[in-house]
């Protein structure tokens, strides 16, 4: 990932960010086998996907729903994401 000018967080080491400027940039989250990648400009993530599956076998699964447990619901015309892990929870509980 720093090869393609990320940068790890000190938060999480799974997560990285590359800036563009301070409203365009990418998180990419990486754990074992599973890469999630949000951002604000669609054609630099699918260049980015593009140059990865070059070092990489990589299956796009489209727009994320689910990851780690983690359900993934967006509303983009009010611009809101929430994650749920009620599932999760039930399991552990």
């Amino acid at each position: 990932m720093i090869q393609h000018g990320f940068r790890n967080t000190t938060i999480d080491h799974c997560i990285f960010l590359k800036k563009f400027s301070d409203t365009n940039f990418i998180i990419l989250s990486l754990y074992v086998d599973d890469m999630l990648i949000v951002g604000h400009n669609l054609s630099r993530i699918d260049r980015l996907k593009k140059e990865f599956s070059k070092f990489f076998v990589m299956k796009d699964l489209g727009l994320a729903r689910q990851i780690l447990d983690m359900y993934i619901s967006h509303d983009r015309e009010v611009k809101k994401l929430w994650l749920s892990q009620e599932r999760y929870t039930e399991k552990v509980f």
